[in-house]
């Protein structure tokens, strides 16, 4: 493709000249290995416009300059031949003659304009387009493009470093499977195709596979190429931006389907107790947090509640608070209960937290078959609320709490029984329902506050699901939007005459 006058240059250190004598003839393009007696493996040239009336100005390589280069007034020096950019004619001055950072950048940013780089992968070195040429001078924009040869895959392996934009891939000698192979190991650069007029097919059948663009030889000047290379660079950075969104969002929705399929599903049947629940995590884009809940009723007739918060808000505080869940579950049906069950579960958390620093706090929550009594036991946790017809909301006595799951190595952990009542509600949750603020001043909204909350929404007559809902909605809004720490606030409730589902 480039005559052989034309590609005399200086390399980089360590690297032969392209081009020059006899050895420039064509060869075939090869998928494998070095052709035998290839004469180099790299050319790396930039464009200046020529001065006034098309002679050649100044030359200027990016690379391995060294002493023998063409010097200030373009006259090449004795050791190697210079790098001669072909005459424009369009421009009479220097366009940037400052430094480097003066020259305009891209409106997409993600090549410089004057120096985007093209990797040609060309087999026949005479064939009838001259790349050099066409590319020393300033294409559209004023964008300019270095050049870098390959004869073979094995040399393009080499040149193709992080610099490289785009890949142009002469098709002329070369089969659809170089193609292929070219697109595996440049899965990053965009890749244009380079045929004859008469292999439109076989041009179409490329960017099927996965080339940018594809160009005919004899339509090819130095305004096209460079938009070709420019446009083709572009369409590859949307491409990998829209299959990452497309994985991205491919992830998201199956971690939701995990942490969703996570989630507690409370096992209740046979009871005649109200149950709701609300949940939210502190971590944006999430369905699970480090707190965590479950309620089940064993064969005996009695109602087990479980709710904890694990100390962080991140993905592996999430994971272990769910393997307490699972875990205290298993425990329960085991027949497992009270402090021997806190002991296991101490065990477990020692054994899967990330750190010595992690710990828990959890509330236990035993209600008898006969719904009227139950038993609490308290890890570090804020104890319970109760209302009943006894009085308004109350938090259950806490001076008999045990310390959070993690700290003590021998822990004991006291349990209180208390009268429920025949009509009553008890509301669970985590300390993410009452560390929030209460406005300008900035004062936590805590226990009393909370209790607040609660009283107004019973004088109010909410119940259930809608109590919650207005509850934490009113604690959002006293701390002026959504909290950063994760939520979990459970209710159960009796009603008079209702009974269990076994009378």
């Amino acid at each position: 493709m480039v005559p052989q006058d034309e590609r005399g240059t200086r390399d980089e250190p360590g690297a032969c000249a392209l081009g020059g004598g006899k050895e420039d003839s064509a060869m075939p393009l090869s998928a494998g290995g070095d052709v035998p007696g290839a004469p180099g493996t790299r050319k790396d040239r930039t464009a200046r416009t020529v001065p006034g009336d098309g002679a050649p100005g100044p030359a200027s390589a990016t690379e391995g300059d060294a002493a023998g280069a063409p010097g200030a007034g373009g006259v090449p020096g004795a050791g190697a031949p210079a790098l001669v950019p072909a005459p424009t004619g369009g421009h009479d001055r220097d366009p940037w003659p400052g430094e480097a950072d003066t020259r305009p950048p891209t409106a997409s940013g993600l090549l410089p304009r004057q120096a985007e780089t093209l990797l040609v992968i060309e087999g026949d070195p005479s064939g009838a387009a001259s790349l050099p040429d066409l590319l020393h001078t300033e294409g559209e924009g004023g964008s300019r493009v270095r050049v870098r040869t390959a004869r073979n895959l094995t040399e393009a392996a080499r040149l193709l470093t992080d610099d490289v934009h785009c890949i142009l891939l002469d098709l002329a000698t070369g089969d659809l499977d170089v193609l292929r192979e070219v697109l595996r190991m440049a899965p990053r650069q965009a890749v244009l195709v380079l045929t004859g007029e008469d292999d439109a097919d076989r041009a179409a059948e490329a960017v099927r596979i996965g080339a940018q663009d594809q160009l005919f030889r004899h339509e090819l000047d130095s305004r096209l190429l460079t938009r070709a290379i420019r446009c083709a660079v572009e369409r590859k950075r949307a491409d990998l931006a829209q299959r990452q969104l497309s994985e991205s969002r491919l992830r998201a929705q199956e971690n939701a389907r995990l942490e969703r399929g996570l989630l507690p599903t409370p096992l209740l049947d046979g009871s005649g107790l109200d149950f709701a629940s609300r949940y939210r995590p502190g971590r944006s884009r999430a369905l699970l947090g480090g707190d965590f809940y479950d309620t089940v009723r064993t064969a005996d007739g009695t109602v087990h509640v479980v709710i904890g918060d694990v100390c962080g808000h991140g993905p592996d505080e999430a994971a272990l608070g769910v393997e307490l869940r699972i875990a205290w579950r298993a425990l329960v049906f085991a027949g497992i209960l009270g402090a021997e069950l806190l002991g296991i579960l101490q065990r477990v958390l020692e054994h899967e937290r990330a750190s010595d620093e992690i710990f828990a706090t959890l509330c236990m929550v035993d209600i008898a078959p006969q719904e009227t009594e139950a038993t609490v036991w308290l890890a570090g946790h804020p104890a319970p609320v109760l209302a009943n017809a006894e009085g308004g909301p109350r938090l259950l006595r806490e001076d008999l709490a045990g310390p959070a799951l993690g700290l003590l190595p021998q822990a004991r952990w006291p349990h209180t029984r208390v009268r429920l009542g025949e009509e009553w509600s008890l509301l669970l949750y985590t300390d993410g329902l009452i560390e929030g603020r209460t406005g300008p001043a900035g004062e936590r909204l805590g226990q009393d506050g909370m209790l607040g909350l609660v009283g107004r929404g019973v004088t109010e007559g909410r119940r259930g699901q809608e109590f919650l809902d207005g509850l934490v909605g009113d604690v959002c809004r006293l701390n002026g939007g959504e909290q950063s720490d994760d939520l979990a606030v459970l209710l159960l409730g009796r009603v008079p005459g209702r009974g269990t589902g076994d009378d």
